[in-house]
């Protein structure tokens, strides 16, 4: 009786396995529109963050920067119209920028920049000193 489980377990295994049973039995996709964005070139390129906060649009002889979720242009900044691919390296926000005909890449670090409205409010030092603002945002 025992070696007889084991013989049926192994043929539902084997059956599994070259796919004489389905371990999946069906699926429904539910989907909405979000946003659209209307352009003034065609993009050649998109490339979203990985946290979905910025999207990236490469077009001819420029890079958009999209902020995501207000669908909101933040900057757009020249690049040779040669470029043709985007990608995102999210390690060092980094953007890769490659030409497929001039054999070339470019490498641009993108660096988040806040400005904060401080008039009126008592300050030390010089009024327009530049800050930097450290994050540590590893400690637990």
């Amino acid at each position: 009786m025992r070696n007889r489980l084991w013989i049926y377990l192994a043929a539902f295994i084997a059956a599994l396995c070259w796919g004489g049973v389905s371990p999946v039995i069906g699926a429904d996709v539910d989907w909405t529109e979000k946003t659209e964005l209307n352009l003034e070139a065609s993009p050649l390129d998109v490339v979203a963050s990985s946290d979905g906060e910025w999207l990236f649009v490469l077009t001819p002889g420029q890079l958009l920067v999209y902020a995501a979720p207000e669908n909101k242009l933040l900057k757009q900044i020249p690049v040779d119209g040669q470029f043709d691919r985007l990608a995102h390296s999210p390690k060092d926000n980094t953007l890769v920028l490659s030409s497929s005909s001039g054999r070339r890449i470019k490498f641009i670090e993108l660096e988040l920049v806040h400005e904060f409205d401080v008039s009126g409010l008592p300050f030390k030092g010089l009024e327009n000193a530049p800050v930097t603002v450290a994050v540590f945002g590893d400690y637990q």
